[in-house]
């Protein structure tokens, strides 16, 4: 009984913070800053959450941020996120094995 409470619980709180801003914001948001900030807010929650994961990812910090090193060096290139992720966990195993 009690799982079925806990499930009604999420279920309910997962409808509010999807229909509250259809409620609360009915008008087209006219302010720049706003807009800009709710542009925003997905890349920054998937940013702090991804990046202190990668972190202990390997077991080892050191091998975590060579492969985070090459990922970003990489990305900054323009590389496509396939060739960014592969290369990034093949350096992050190449020097798993040396250290």
């Amino acid at each position: 009984m009690s799982i079925a409470i806990y499930i009604l619980v999420m279920a309910g709180v997962t409808y509010l913070i999807r229909m509250l801003p259809f409620t609360l914001f009915r008008k087209k948001i006219k302010s720049r800053f706003f807009r800009s900030v709710l542009y925003y807010i997905p890349f920054a929650v998937l940013s702090a959450m991804t990046f202190p994961a990668i972190f202990y990812s390997t077991g080892n910090t050191v091998t975590s941020v060579i492969g985070t090193v090459v990922a970003v060096v990489l990305a900054y290139f323009k590389l496509p996120l396939i060739v960014v992720a592969i290369s990034a966990c093949a350096a992050a195993f190449v020097s798993g094995i040396f250290i």
